[in-house]
């Protein structure tokens, strides 16, 4: 008698504070115990003391660190704009009426459930074995050449992303195809809106509320890159494809900068939380307009 009168049944309640508790001891502590670190000189061992914003000035200061931003910087932008086209056009092939429609979403969609890591392992193998193989039976030196170890591994890392990436972005603008009203797309064909002309007036617009998730998670994904460079070249030839991420675990767990590392992990937080609100804030205009 007593359960009915609470709104919410208590098990919801008892459900929300167990991830609550676990969430903040796992994820917030541990946050909070590294901007603390951020201002001493800990190794990760031992005793440690106070040095002020020291870190945060070899952060901004050190040619590597500032090398690794821009790679990150470079690759998050390269890789969203490519891979938000590349899906986009896949969610209106596959929304469209097609054959085999729902085989071909199952296909597009195992990448994303095998995970990035597992996916850079298996094109670490493609790119260093089997396509030097082809290249040496064709004869073809462009292919001999594992592209993992040249200057052109940033695009192989890119492709690799776009590969397994897709098609969660896929995903979403499906959804937003067919939260679309068909008749807004008769009253369209009567004002002569048809094929590409549909697209750019009609079928973009109303997938605003989609471009805008997409746009969002994509930039934070990629920042945060870390995975598949790990997988693929290590940060390597040299540092020429070390990301922010893989600086941080290479550096502060292999090469005793631990509070550098960890301010510099602050660093890249406050760089994605203020790109982040700022893609929120002009996305979400863009969809007022639309609306």
């Amino acid at each position: 008698m007593k359960a009915k009168h609470w709104k919410v049944n208590p098990v919801y309640y008892i459900g929300v504070g167990i991830m609550a508790i676990l969430f903040f001891t796992f994820h917030t502590v541990p946050f909070l115990k590294g901007v603390f670190y951020s201002f001493t000189d800990w190794k990760g061992f031992g005793d440690w003391n106070f040095v002020g914003l020291k870190n945060y000035g070899v952060v901004f200061s050190n040619k590597d660190i500032l090398s690794a931003y821009f790679f990150t910087f470079k690759f998050a932008l390269v890789s969203t704009i490519l891979v938000n086209i590349v899906s986009l056009f896949l969610a209106c092939g596959l929304s469209a009426n097609v054959r085999f429609k729902s085989f071909l979403r199952g296909v597009y969609f195992l990448p994303y459930m095998l995970g990035m890591l597992i996916v850079g392992f298996v094109f670490n193998f493609i790119f260093g074995n089997l396509i030097p193989e082809l290249g040496r039976a064709v004869k073809s030196d462009a292919l001999s050449t594992n592209i993992l170890g040249s200057s052109h591994a940033f695009w192989a890392i890119v492709f690799v992303t776009i590969w397994a990436g897709c098609a969660f972005d896929t995903l979403i603008y499906m959804a937003g195809l067919q939260a679309i009203d068909k008749e807004i797309y008769e009253a369209a064909a009567l004002d002569g809106a048809i094929g590409w002309k549909r697209f750019i007036r009609v079928t973009f617009p109303l997938l605003a509320p989609s471009f805008t998730i997409n746009m969002v998670l994509s930039v934070k994904s990629y920042l945060m890159v870390y995975d598949q460079i790990m997988a693929m070249t290590g940060g390597g030839p040299g540092k020429s494809t070390t990301s922010i991420a893989v600086m941080i675990y290479k550096q502060g767990l292999g090469h005793g900068q631990f509070a550098v590392q960890t301010a510099n992990a602050v660093v890249l937080f406050i760089v994605v939380v203020v790109i982040s609100v700022f893609q929120l804030r002009v996305l979400e205009k863009r969809e007022e307009k639309v609306g």
